[in-house]
């Protein structure tokens, strides 16, 4: 079982999109996957309550249990699971890196964003976990988001190559608990978020796609 946490100190970076694309991503492609919500806002099981498909499955939880959740989600049989943390860099976002395969870190490509995944990423080296940011809601055909990859690659930073844009499919998709996947197939959001998922697969050595179980 992959396992990856999502985690940014600043809120509105994007970490529940990012986590329930990369999760539905990895379902239709047949994989078995759960997502743990740490926060307490509790988005992405607000999501996984609205959504009408089975999968991913969604489940709540607390730091204390999170080893717990996570060694059940293994027995279980999950291929992935995705860890949606709160945003603060905290000993709750420390332990969620820390169990974790691989961070990532969503980012908005403005200034003050930016400056502030500092303290992201000095608990992503505390966790010695190998970490990645993904750059989100870049304004479509702008060269702001590019800037912003090569700002913090030139100091050491990495940085997923796939810049997920401000696009309306990724705000219309989860309302009624789906992503922009299944609510425009076609669509630009679609692809990115395809691309990305390709991405991460390549990273933590999961195959791209699982047979599809048959039902017992």
């Amino acid at each position: 079982m992959k396992t990856i946490a999502i985690v940014s100190q600043k809120g509105g970076a994007g970490k529940t999109t990012i986590a329930v694309h990369l999760a539905t991503a990895a379902a239709a492609a047949g994989h078995a996957v759960a997502i743990i919500d740490l926060d307490p806002q509790g988005t992405a099981a607000s999501w996984g309550d609205r959504r009408q498909a089975a999968a991913p499955e969604v489940v709540s939880g607390q730091a204390a249990r999170l080893q717990v959740l996570i060694d059940a989600a293994r027995d279980a049989g999950a291929d992935l699971l995705v860890i949606d943390t709160a945003p603060n860099a905290d000993q709750t976002a420390l332990r969620a890196a820390q169990l974790a395969d691989l961070v990532l870190v969503p980012c908005r490509p403005a200034a003050f964003d930016l400056e502030a995944i500092r303290a992201t990423l000095t608990l992503t080296q505390i966790a010695q976990k190998p970490s990645f940011v993904v750059l989100n809601a870049a304004p479509p055909r702008s060269g702001i988001g590019r800037e912003a990859a090569e700002g913090l690659e030139g100091q050491g930073v990495q940085v997923a190559p796939i810049i997920m844009s401000q696009r309306a499919a990724f705000a219309h998709g989860v309302i009624d608990g789906r992503t922009a996947q299944e609510f425009e197939p076609g669509g630009k959001a679609a692809e990115e978020v395809e691309r990305l998922y390709l991405w991460l697969c390549g990273i933590v050595d999961m195959p791209t796609c699982r047979q599809v179980r048959k039902a017992a």
